[in-house]
């Protein structure tokens, strides 16, 4: 057995590198939950003593210890904010918000359109994208039946702005969230730096998708009459929810936005905006509520590629990536920026930016964080993106894929793909164009 450990300990890179691997396939094909491939690959990262078991080793801290690869910056923040937005959500208020915009369309359908991609993007940007479509999918079923319409350039719009709107913030996407951590980048940060080309991008793609489905969204005149005269009386279920929920949602957005003069963690101000909405709940209730396959998806991840970087394989990574462009940081920026953009519409963007994120890191030891910076934006704008590639490119794009074919409404794959690679493309052309003169000229 030790003749077997010592074995392994002195292929740690390849052994890390085959386990890493080996779950990207798995979560790819979808044959196991990729929950249970992300904790079997931790599960035998330990087991191996890729990283350690024990905080103290004779006394002496461990740096292998496998705590310490586990970033609970993320996982409290992604815990917190699904609590807050679960418990909003119960009030009725997101649902109100988008009856009231679609009474102002007046009914016409191209106008519907532009309206629930603009607000699914907003909405994306502040909660989780899968949250976003799930509120604004019944919306979406309601309009499409009383204007007697395909509800299908609604919900493909809607997936596409939601992935969109989700890159423009901090929170409003998981790989944002694992970028903002290891970079050590703040919520303003990423509105500074990131909301005008997620804004432009937006506006841009929602035109393209509006003039290729115009055929499709004309509807009766006195069935568009209907929909201005939506009654929206009864939407908010519990009006001091709404309230309360509503003032703490916005305290601790203005908290994320005060992270540079607080110096309080984005995560703590989440934490403490979830624990009073805590104390008017019955918590056992509002923890059902928590996506946990995500929260431990994203813990035996963090484990399985500490493995590789503990065994030196993220280091040997970047300088593989930095011998490649010749340290030119124009080439780096371009490769990150597209590779990230196609690999995130095949594969899962969460474990593509989990394993890109500490490489990244080791890059900015060696170049410097002038040299590194504009690179985290490169990675954020291409995985965020490119989940819009592929149907299974992102969780929201699966979520409304499998409500629409419940519904009757099936999504094909070819069918998404001609919309997703002609927007992604455009995303990546124009995210190309802003990097290269923003930060690199």
């Amino acid at each position: 057995m030790e003749g077997l450990m010592s074995l392994i300990h002195s292929h740690a890179i390849p052994v890390s590198a085959a386990i890493l691997l080996v779950a990207y396939v798995f979560i790819a094909t979808e044959k196991i939950p990729k929950v249970t491939v992300a904790l079997i690959g931790a599960a035998l990262t330990l087991i191996l003593g890729l990283l350690g078991q024990d905080k103290l080793v004779n006394g002496v801290l461990d740096h292998g210890y496998f705590i310490n690869f586990i970033d609970f910056n993320v996982v409290f923040l992604l815990v917190s904010m699904m609590i807050i937005v679960s418990i909003a959500t119960k009030s009725g208020m997101f649902n109100w918000i988008a009856n009231e915009m679609l009474k102002l369309t007046k009914g016409n359908p191209k106008l519907i359109l532009i309206s629930l991609a603009f607000f699914t993007a907003v909405v994306s940007a502040f909660l989780d994208n899968v949250t976003t479509v799930i509120l604004i999918m019944p919306v979406t079923f309601v309009i499409a039946k009383e204007l007697d319409i395909n509800p299908l350039p609604f919900l493909i719009t809607e997936i596409l702005a939601s992935n969109i709107g989700g890159t423009a913030t901090l929170i409003g996407d998981p790989p944002n969230i694992i970028i903002g951590s290891a970079a050590g980048l703040s919520f303003m940060d990423f509105i500074l730096e990131l909301t005008g080309i997620v804004l432009a991008i937006l506006v841009v793609n929602v035109g393209i998708l509006t003039f290729i489905f115009r055929k499709q969204l004309v509807a009766a005149k006195e069935k568009m009459a209907k929909v201005a005269a939506l009654d929206n009386s009864h939407t908010i279920t519990d009006k001091a929810l709404m309230i309360r929920s509503g003032i703490v949602l916005l305290f601790v957005i203005i908290g994320f936005m005060l992270h540079d003069i607080t110096h309080i963690q984005t995560c703590v101000t989440a934490m403490a905006g979830a624990a009073f909405l805590l104390l008017f709940e019955k918590p056992q209730h509002i923890f059902n509520e928590v996506e946990w396959n995500t929260i431990f998806f994203f813990i035996g991840l963090f484990i399985i590629i500490g493995g590789l970087e503990h065994a030196g394989g993220i280091k040997l990574m970047s300088e593989w990536l930095l011998n490649v462009t010749n340290g030119s940081q124009k080439a780096t920026a371009m490769i990150i920026l597209w590779a990230s953009g196609i690999l995130s519409g095949i594969i899962d963007n969460i474990p593509y930016t989990a394993t890109m994120s500490p490489l990244l890191v080791e890059v900015e030891k060696v170049m410097g964080h002038d040299y590194t910076f504009p690179l985290w934006w490169c990675l954020s704008l291409g995985a965020c993106l490119g989940g819009n590639m592929t149907i299974i490119g992102a969780a929201a794009n699966v979520i409304v894929s499998e409500t629409a074919a419940s519904a009757g409404h099936p999504i094909k794959f070819m069918h998404f793909l001609k919309y997703g690679v002609l927007v992604t493309v455009t995303a990546l052309v124009m995210s190309t164009a802003y990097i290269w003169f923003r930060f690199l000229t």
